[in-house]
Parts: structure tokens; C-alpha cells; sequence
């Protein structure tokens, strides 16, 4: 199988660098839809046999571009949400000292288990959308005309900054807190392939289009 993974385009909360957790619903601004749009025409190429996609509006946008040039209808899912962040939503990203990453990391080590009584942790996230991995892997589509063979499945998951990062550190058994090394851009593009000696990441946060 390939995973093609996709962070959704700008919203007015990204350009003005505010946290935006998976309980804030804020629709793309002209910048995201010219973002979606071009993301969209760079993977029309690509034999694309389902789009799916967060229930948040600035995910849904960005994979119904993209659908749009497969004639495929956008599937959506809830474990793909972003990390909720509970009290931290809102908080303007330029007045810390390090990256949201980071902060997050530390923010965690201080708090415990979880951010805040409404949010979550990247483990908390992993064991939520990593089932979603499962269950593309778990469901192989028979080659027409040839039943006992499986046909290559070529899937594009739309989400967010850390749903993707979520995904490919689990496919790769890399360590949860690990994802501050990493760095996904608004409409940047990630591939996993899946074969039978596991995964493995032949292309990230690329938005050379």
C-alpha cells in the first residue's frame, strides 16, 4: 500500500500563529485554497483509489480538492482529528521561546498524563489514528479479473501537523518523543509505502510543487 499523507492548507489561525487543536473548526483562507488546489493538480498523476480525511473543515477542504481530479468522493473519518489541545487552543504560538514542538513536549513532562482535562498526548493521538493505518492495510482490494491477487492500494490521508507526524514515527518504530525533530509545512506532502517487511518513508514534508 501507499500512504500519501497530506497537512491541510493555511487558515486565518495558522497566519496569525495560533494553536489550533483538533477542537477548533476554522476554514481555509485564500492562501489554503490556492495551497489545496495546487497540492491537488501535483497528486492527479498519482493512481489514487481513496481520499480520506479529518472531519475539520480545513481538511476536508484541502481533500476535496484533491478528490475532485480522481472523481473519488472524500471518505471522513473522526480518529483523524488533530490532537486535541484543550486549554491550549488559542495561545499565540510567536510568544514562546522554543517551538509549539517543543513546548509541547515539556508542557507534557510537567502536567502528566494528559494537557488538560480536555486534551490529549501524541501517545493518546497515536493510539487513536494508527487504527485507521490498520484498517487500509487489513482490507486489500482484489485485482479485477484476478480475485486471489491483490491490486496496490494508493491512499491519501488529509490531516494535520500532528496526525501525520503520529502516523509516520509508528510506521517507522521510531520513538513517540521524537516528533519536536520533525517539522510538517502547511500542504506538505508524505509518502509511506507498506510491504511485507514493513514500512518505510520515501518522501516527506515535501511542497516542491
Amino acid at each position: 500500500m501507499k500512504l500519501i499523507l497530506v497537512r491541510h492548507g493555511e487558515t486565518a489561525w495558522n497566519e496569525d500563529r495560533l494553536v489550533q487543536g483538533g477542537d477548533i473548526d476554522v476554514e481555509l483562507n485564500e492562501t489554503g485554497l490556492a495551497q489545496a488546489q495546487k497540492v491537488a493538480v501535483f497528486l492527479s498523476d498519482e493512481p489514487v483509489t481513496l481520499v480520506l480525511s479529518s472531519p475539520l473543515q480545513r481538511a476536508r477542504a484541502t481533500a476535496e480538492a484533491i478528490a475532485a481530479h480522481h472523481g473519488l468522493p472524500v471518505q471522513t473519518d473522526h480518529r483523524l482529528r488533530e490532537l486535541r489541545l484543550g486549554a491550549l487552543d488559542g495561545m499565540s504560538i510567536s510568544s514562546l521561546n522554543t517551538t509549539f514542538s517543543q513546548f509541547l513536549s515539556g508542557w507534557w513532562q510537567e502536567k502528566g498524563p494528559t494537557t488538560s482535562p480536555d486534551g490529549e498526548t501524541f501517545v493518546q493521538l497515536q493510539e487513536r489514528t494508527w487504527p485507521v493505518v490498520q484498517d487500509l492495510l487489513a482490507a486489500p482490494r482484489p485485482v479485477a479479473g484476478n480475485p486471489g491477487r491483490a491490486a496496490q492500494t494508493t491512499a491519501v490521508l488529509v490531516s494535520h501537523f500532528f496526525v501525520t507526524l503520529a502516523i509516520i514515527l509508528r510506521a517507522l518504530g521510531l520513538p513517540a518523543d521524537s516528533f519536536p525533530r520533525f517539522r510538517v509545512d502547511l500542504a506538505g506532502v508524505s509518502v509511506l509505502e507498506f510491504a511485507d517487511h514493513g514500512a518505510r518513508l520515501v518522501t516527506f514534508n515535501d511542497t516542491s510543487y
